[in-house]
């Protein structure tokens, strides 16, 4: 018994072995860990190539139609669109530079405004006389008198001089007295000329100078 004992006393608890990682499983997590790398990596590189082709493809279209916008000229058009799908977005700021700066809309409503204008100007009245400007319902002109128009006797409508009868009314306007710088000279006596005794004009004798002035 004692010399049982002894013996396990003396040889003591046997050594528990240590485990050591094994080269083949380290070399398997790396390369686990790089593939997932790996396709984060191309799936990102993949949405990146998408997105600029996209985008080069939205510049070559809408550089087609601001150009169709501005010109009708088709050599400039084939040219600004080469530009930027050769040259991407160097090429845009180059047309950017270059485009017309109108487009064809605003060519057109500018030239629209430009005939209302000369319209305007053209219907403008003038008066015959001084060359002031006059508004339709003037009767005569401020600057110089000249007498513009006439009313009608009958419904007071303004009307032009060289009218025969009133539109408005349909009133014959040939038996309405003229204005005074329209109407005739009649037979009557001359203006400034002295009336003899029966009320007509004295009249010297045949041959015989008259003194003074005739008119």
């Amino acid at each position: 018994m004692t010399h049982v004992l002894t013996t396990i006393f003396t040889t003591g608890p046997a050594a528990t072995p240590t485990a050591v990682p094994s080269p083949t499983a380290t070399a398997t997590s790396g390369s686990s860990t790089l593939s997932t790398i790996t396709g984060y990596l191309g799936i990102f590189i993949g949405f990146l190539v998408t997105f600029i082709v996209i985008f080069w493809l939205s510049l070559i279209i809408w550089t087609f139609r601001d150009i169709r916008s501005r010109t009708q000229d088709f050599l400039s058009q084939v040219l600004a669109t080469l530009l930027v799908t050769v040259f991407f977005i160097g090429g845009l700021f180059i047309y950017m530079i270059l485009r017309p700066r109108q487009t064809l809309a605003e060519i057109y409503e500018r030239q629209l405004e430009e005939e209302s204008l000369l319209a305007e100007m053209t219907e403008r009245q003038t008066c015959n006389n001084c060359h002031a400007r006059i508004e339709p319902d003037f009767q005569a002109c401020p600057s110089c008198g000249q007498k513009l128009k006439r009313s009608c006797p009958k419904c007071e409508r303004l009307l032009e001089l060289r009218w025969t009868f009133c539109p408005y009314c349909a009133t014959n306007l040939g038996s309405a007295p003229l204005p005074p710088n329209m109407a005739g000279i009649g037979p009557g006596p001359m203006p400034g000329m002295p009336n003899g005794p029966m009320g007509g004009p004295m009249q010297g004798n045949p041959g015989m100078p008259v003194s003074g002035n005739r008119f």
